[in-house]
């Protein structure tokens, strides 16, 4: 993928989540920019292009987080319908799995870009299977239909009862190139930390047991 100019970028990902920002509202922030120079018209082309290339992918389904019952058609957009995705094996009465789903949902708006999917295994045995899930929350990350990181549980996330968070999970998608750049801030990480706190009926900290085989 290209790379984007970081003012354009900026603009992008501040006002663009906003499905009410239009055009020519994010032209007129990135006009106003004090440091804009020589770039200034490479600079508008390119937030015109970003621009309908995000409406166009949040018409197909991005910057939400998709919840698929049939593995044929998980197969069918990891493959050919979207370049990166990242893909939530879950069971629904696994608790750990409810945490992993809050910080995947609170990233798909930001990273527009990405597909963020789930599937209950019991809907998948032919892919539970193929990709040897055994052990849930297990999220793979997938460029261009290649797996290219997979989380277990919480391994890699630097977890502890009190320390887990969207920032973590952002950080090692990121290392995976199955995100294209940070974005996650302060106000985020707040919101993140807060659900994770009060969701499930109020169960702040996960059991270590939580994490386990689920066949």
């Amino acid at each position: 993928m290209a790379t984007i100019d970081p003012a354009v970028a900026s603009v992008l990902d501040t006002h663009a989540q906003n499905d009410h920002s239009d055009e020519d509202e994010l032209l007129d922030i990135l006009d106003d920019d004090p440091v804009l120079d020589t770039f200034r018209e490479q600079r508008l082309q390119q937030l015109h292009e970003e621009f309908n290339k995000a409406k166009y992918l949040r018409n197909q389904e991005h910057g939400s987080y998709t919840e698929i019952n049939d593995e044929k058609a998980l197969m069918d957009i990891v493959s050919t319908g979207a370049e990166l995705c990242v893909v939530h094996f879950f069971k629904s009465d696994f608790h750990r799995c409810g945490i992993m789903n809050q910080h995947l949902e609170a990233l798909a708006p930001l990273h527009f870009e990405t597909r963020f999917l789930r599937i209950n295994v019991e809907n998948a045995p032919f892919l539970v299977t193929k990709l040897k899930v055994q052990v849930l929350p297990c999220v793979i990350a997938f460029k261009k239909g290649v797996s290219v990181d997979r989380i277990i549980g919480f391994e890699g996330l630097g977890y502890t009862e009190d320390t887990f968070s969207t920032y973590d999970l952002e950080r090692r998608l990121l290392q995976s190139g199955s995100l294209l750049r940070p974005k996650v801030n302060g106000s985020h990480e707040a919101s993140s930390l807060q659900r994770y706190h009060t969701g499930s009926g109020g169960r702040g900290q996960a059991t270590k047991d939580d994490d386990d085989d689920w066949d």
